[in-house]
């Protein structure tokens, strides 16, 4: 006897999704333009789409997968979100952050990709303890094994131009028709991000300290670049709740290291920074990991936000 079973709805919503990726890969156009014909280009979350802003200008029309004030680590895409990545002339993306996106991307069948993590080298920040991450700006290993590539390359302006760089020559590809106007941009934004290192350096130069309390391991190499030592209460995952043991050797490192600070983030759950403040008796202050610009931020773009972060970092590390 054939017993017919009913199809599930999460089967059909995921063939229709690859119709719609093979219908989109299939056309002629692609849908990869506007009716006004703009390139259409669909970046990851605010970091990736403020470079397409930047860079692309009047000549595109971005879409951003991550709305503003959602943790972009765990995203989850609806069809709809898929389908249109599909019609995209150009995606901008950083693989190894969104697992979502990264498969989603790779179903695509679009050409025109830039991948953040291929355009800068990606280091190794975070060491484990009880499973847990905490990064180190120098040289000295705080525990016995080494973490995974850090993504939040974004942090430091000299990695992120170095993004931007190959964002251009992207869109470039996609579009030949406007490079000279996208190496336009993309000149004027490096130059923007140079200004931006050197007040970061000369803000940072006169310090009483170089470590800092963080909720999550985002600011690695911002610390590198600086000579700082990040230590956070989570790992690279704003989630992840950190150990008693970890706690322990917060409240070591705070007192031996003179932290007066415990930065939390507009985005994730301050509780646990706020708890180990409260029991430090050490004040709190926001460092933001430029994941999302919401209401809650302290700037309207990667710039404003960058140097309200220097500003919290100068105010902690005792710099004015």
């Amino acid at each position: 006897m054939n017993i017919r079973r009913p199809i599930s709805t999460a089967t059909l919503a995921g063939v229709s999704v690859l119709g719609l990726l093979a219908l989109s890969a299939c056309s002629p156009s692609g849908g990869a333009r506007t009716e006004d014909g703009k390139l259409k280009v669909t970046a990851s979350f605010y970091p990736m789409e403020f470079l397409a802003r930047q860079i692309g200008g009047k000549h595109v029309e971005v879409t951003d997968l991550t709305k503003p004030g959602v943790e972009p680590h765990d995203l989850e895409l609806s069809p709809q979100q898929t389908a249109q990545l599909g019609e995209s002339g150009a995606i901008i993306y950083l693989k190894g952050l969104q697992p979502a996106v990264d498969d989603a991307v790779e179903q695509s069948g679009v050409k025109n990709v830039a991948d953040a993590a291929s355009l800068t080298s990606l280091e190794e920040h975070g060491t484990e303890v009880d499973g847990h991450h905490h990064t180190t700006g120098d040289n000295h290993s705080h525990s016995e094994s080494e973490g995974g590539k850090d993504p939040h390359l974004w942090l430091d302006p000299v990695k992120y131009a170095e993004v931007a760089k190959g964002v251009n020559k992207t869109l470039a590809k996609a579009d030949p028709k406007h490079k000279a106007d996208y190496q336009k941009n993309t000149d004027a934004l490096v130059e923007k991000l140079d200004g931006l290192n050197t007040e970061f350096k000369d803000g940072l130069k006169k310090r009483k300290s170089d470590t800092f309390l963080t909720t999550h391991a985002a600011f690695g190499y911002l610390a590198e670049r600086y000579g700082l030592t990040e230590e956070a209460i989570s790992g690279l995952d704003p989630e992840s709740e950190p150990s008693a043991k970890r706690i322990r050797e917060l409240h070591t490192l705070a007192k031996d290291h003179h932290v007066s600070t415990v930065f939390f983030e507009t985005i994730a759950n301050p509780a646990t920074a706020k708890a180990l403040a409260g029991d430090l008796h050490l004040k709190t202050d926001v460092l933001d990991p430029l994941e999302g610009i919401n209401a809650k931020s302290r700037g309207k773009d990667y710039f404003g936000v960058q140097r309200a972060n220097l500003a919290a970092l100068q105010k902690a590390l005792g710099s004015k």
